[in-house]
């Protein structure tokens, strides 16, 4: 059972800063080949920018923050670059999950952990033990992520779960099994580095996400980049298959129940 609503099955509640932010951090090797450095200080740049954003979300009242940092595809990467991204999650799972948890933040890892070495696994889960209980921000680390692989695997445990069913289900019986299934949709996904697609991200969840797209290389990416993409959003009219006209009667609506999922565009009215 899922925490919180489909949004293409009910109108979820939303307002002018995003209950949730996915991010595809793209562009670390660019950043360092322009600078005629090797690929991996772009990865290094790039874990001081997440320590910035994360807090950065936190003063402005984001709850859950996912980062995209490794794809099921990108094994296919040199060895070198794959070996040593290795180690940089491994020394960031050992020297950052305690300030982490010293600022009241969750920590969460998705995806398919069974090509990791042992001791990552091992630091994983006791990361996610020492802070299960802190709730300023849920921070989730996509890592051998895929979203066909969460959707399949979501499938499994759910004829695992209901072997005596062979249809008739609904999308809450398969988002209960589902990777992210205890935070809501992303109400914003941004991507860095100029490329516009999802690369397999998160498929079910950004059904009505808001996207924004930036040529910014992630290491650049900074508090104030931030606030660009936030203030887009903030522009944008979240219809949920609905129209501007029911929307903008909902924000005069005398109901509060029919204006409180008007919210962004009664921010921006």
């Amino acid at each position: 059972m899922t925490l919180y609503p489909s949004s293409t099955q009910e109108i979820p509640l939303v307002g002018p800063v995003p209950r949730h932010i996915a991010i595809i951090m793209d562009g670390n090797g660019r950043w360092a080949k322009k600078r005629f450095l090797p690929r991996v200080a772009g990865h290094k740049r790039g874990v001081e920018t997440v320590r910035e954003i994360i807090k950065a979300c936190v003063e402005r009242g984001v709850s859950y923050l996912t980062l995209f940092a490794f794809s099921s595809e990108n094994w296919r990467r040199p060895q070198e670059e794959v070996s040593f991204l290795m180690q940089l999650f491994l020394r960031a799972l050992e020297e950052e999950v305690a300030k982490l948890h010293e600022k009241g933040i969750r920590f969460r890892v998705i995806g398919d952990l069974s090509r990791f070495d042992p001791q990552i696994v091992s630091l994983i889960r006791r990361g996610e033990e020492l802070t299960t209980g802190n709730a300023s921000l849920t921070l989730t680390v996509a890592a051998n992520y895929g979203g066909r692989w969460d959707i399949l695997q979501a499938m499994e445990k759910l004829l695992a779960a209901r072997p005596e069913k062979r249809s008739g289900f609904t999308e809450a019986d398969l988002a209960g099994h589902l990777a992210l299934n205890y935070g809501p949709e992303p109400d914003l996904f941004i991507r860095t580095g100029g490329e516009q697609r999802i690369s397999n991200f998160l498929l079910w969840q950004l059904a009505y996400s808001e996207f924004y797209f930036t040529e910014t290389l992630w290491p650049e990416f900074d508090t104030a980049a931030l606030d660009q993409a936030i203030a887009s959003y903030q522009q944008r009219e979240r219809r949920f298959g609905r129209t501007s006209e029911q929307i903008h009667s909902d924000i005069t609506s005398p109901n509060p129940e029919a204006s409180v999922s008007s919210s962004t565009a009664k921010a921006n009215a």
